[in-house]
């Protein structure tokens, strides 16, 4: 085969050339986010943090979570850290949180119990039970977490509030429990993944996001932006609109080191895990410009090559080339989720990794779809 009827689409002579070249721009495109961009957290070094004596608030909200405060608050509680308190918020809960955290309070002196009042209850929302937390602490350095959440280790505190020079916001990595089926592996690639990117494009001085499991930030900057206040009639975005407005490319900085990861236990229903996962779409369409275009860049280049794929394997023979850049691309993209999976776990996940990426590639667009037909109001 004559090598110049491999490469017979630079002189486009058919509609193939085209959709050949489109293929190798949306290579060109991906391998940009996987060698420039993702390569960052799949190399990325844990330094060694500083002895630290900074005191540090954890805040956390709690809905109706009796049974997880029974399990996870001793965690917390029993930090291995010179200074902190806890704040927990009920949020409300008709269950025994209320009890469950007096009878923790006894034990625990710098244990805070914030209540928000029935008359409050109009807010309908996550940010204001969290802003009454932020409002009630003593301390300067907040570090958020979940009641359905628990530290990997007794030194969570001690990674998390360890900035470095100039650095106001740490973001921190919230896992899945691994445990067996189909949907706790999708739950947790889509973990996996999105830490990826936000992570990443953070150490690329391109913050976006961080995630409300595990997050930590100074409260000057809550309170000299307001709070949630821009955004406050939004059902989620305590965690990523948030940093979307406030996160810069000197004042953000990643804690990975697996004593500063936290553990939350995943839906159980596909039907949860929808609910879930449509409450978290309604925040995208309100990030920065930038970092939409970013992102997009990103699915549309990720969708367009494995489209195109299946399409000229059809349609063009030879199909050396066509192949060879598909497997190209999947051994960068293998070798960069391993080397990220060896930081943030998910082993187990990389060998069906390509089967997950499409499943998400069809069904996040359907999330879009239906959240524009129906929007709910309301935390619970």
């Amino acid at each position: 085969m004559d090598v110049a009827e491999l490469i017979n689409f630079i002189e486009f002579r058919s509609w193939l050339d085209y959709l050949i070249a489109a293929y190798l721009g949306c290579f060109i495109v991906q391998l940009c986010y996987y060698l420039f961009i993702f390569s960052r957290l799949a190399f990325f070094k844990t330094k060694e943090i500083r002895v630290d004596s900074n005191t540090v608030c954890v805040n956390l909200c709690a809905k109706n979570e009796r049974d997880n405060l029974l399990e996870f608050l001793p965690l917390y509680l029993n930090q291995e850290y010179p200074k902190f308190e806890v704040i927990v918020v009920n949020d409300n809960s008709v269950d025994d949180t209320e009890d469950v955290l007096k009878a923790f309070a006894l034990q625990f002196n710098y244990l805070k119990i914030v209540n928000v009042p029935d008359t409050d209850r109009f807010y309908g929302s996550k940010k204001f039970a969290l802003t009454l937390g932020i409002k009630s602490a003593l301390y300067d350095n907040v570090l958020l977490t979940d009641a359905d959440c628990k530290p990997l280790s007794k030194y969570w505190i001690k990674h998390m509030s360890s900035y470095d020079t100039g650095k106001t916001i740490v973001l921190g990595f919230g896992a899945y429990e691994r445990k067996k089926g189909l949907l706790n592996k999708l739950i947790r690639f889509e973990t996996f993944y999105t830490a990826l990117q936000y992570l990443s494009f953070a150490q690329a001085r391109l913050p976006y996001m961080g995630v409300g499991r595990n997050l930590g930030y100074q409260a000057d900057i809550f309170f000299n932006n307001k709070g949630f206040a821009s955004h406050q009639h939004i059902l989620s975005g305590d965690d990523d609109l948030f940093i979307n407005e406030v996160a810069t490319r000197k004042n953000t900085q990643i804690v990975i080191h697996q004593d500063a990861h936290t553990v939350s236990n995943a839906k159980i229903s596909y039907k949860g895990w929808f609910r879930q996962k449509k409450r978290h779409f309604l925040t995208g369409s309100h990030y920065k410009f930038k970092h939409k275009l970013m992102l997009g860049a990103l699915q549309l280049s990720q969708m367009g090559f494995i489209a195109l794929f299946i399409a000229l394997v059809i349609m063009v023979r030879p199909v050396y080339l066509i192949v060879g850049v598909f497997v190209l691309r999947y051994l960068i993209q293998m070798l960069i989720f391993k080397l990220s999976a060896n930081k943030i776990g998910g082993k187990d996940l990389i060998i069906l990794s390509p089967l997950f990426e499409v499943f998400f590639m069809i069904f996040n667009p359907l999330l879009v779809i239906s959240n524009l037909i129906v929007k709910k109001t309301k935390w619970s």
